[in-house]
């Protein structure tokens, strides 16, 4: 771990040519990978940033945009994810465009090595499945997502199975067996699809843990579950984001 690292608010230019709010964090070391890092729906909150600083305390540079920018400027994050979840949550399109230009921000830094993964929780775990599946990554992780396999009615959040085939990346699934959202069912379902596409992937599914295990403001938090799957995802992403192209 370093502590050589940089944190701050910034506003880039999206794939829309909007202006978008993001959170970054940079490390000072030389060929750092690149982690975008999708906020769960409670939204763009401290819990997040104190995420996207952690990865560039381990020699990552990363990156959050906050999905509700455009609709919800200066509006408090529960505010804004309320007004979301008014409207059904963030479009796909929309959300994988924010990601698709914060991955050619991340590549666009000085000491960036080209190689990006993604990582969500909650929500943000489908849309980590969903950028993989839209977009050119080196690794992704899903973080407890659900509705990756089923639909949420009155939302935007559908099912993306007929998206699969194309994930781009090595998938690192991470969930508890306690969760209904997505339930040990679910994950099932998404084990065979992506074993019958032939994918690579890895899944961990942890005993005594439910939804939002990694949450540390929540009741949720598993202190001992989330330390060891932090651990596999400084394997994963050492594994595919530390070395140069």
């Amino acid at each position: 771990m370093t502590s050589n690292l940089r944190a701050e608010t910034i506003h880039f230019n999206s794939y829309d040519d909007q202006s978008v709010e993001a959170y970054l964090a940079t490390t000072e070391g030389e060929q750092a990978g690149g982690v975008v890092v999708i906020h769960h729906f409670p939204g763009y909150d401290e819990a997040t940033k104190e995420i996207v600083r952690k990865f560039a305390a381990n020699g990552y540079n990363a990156i959050c945009v906050n999905l509700y920018s455009r609709e919800s400027p200066g509006v408090s994050s529960d505010d804004a994810a309320a007004a979301a979840h008014a409207r059904g949550g963030v479009p796909d399109d929309q959300l994988v465009g924010d990601v698709g230009a914060a991955a050619a921000y991340l590549r666009a830094l000085p000491n960036s090595n080209q190689k990006v993964g993604v990582i969500g929780y909650c929500s943000g775990g489908r849309q980590s499945v969903l950028s993989a599946c839209s977009l050119d990554l080196d690794a992704a992780v899903d973080c407890y997502g659900a509705f990756v396999v089923m639909s949420r009615p009155e939302s935007t959040m559908t099912s993306i199975v007929d998206l699969l085939p194309n994930l781009s990346c090595p998938l690192l699934g991470l969930f508890g067996v306690d969760d209904q959202y997505p339930s040990p069912e679910q994950t099932e379902t998404l084990r065979k699809l992506l074993t019958q596409h032939a994918k690579d992937f890895t899944f961990h599914e942890y005993e005594g843990a439910g939804h939002a295990f990694f949450a540390v403001d929540r009741p949720s938090y598993r202190p001992e579950v989330a330390t060891e799957a932090w651990g596999e995802i400084w394997k994963f992403y050492g594994r595919h984001l530390s070395s140069a192209k």
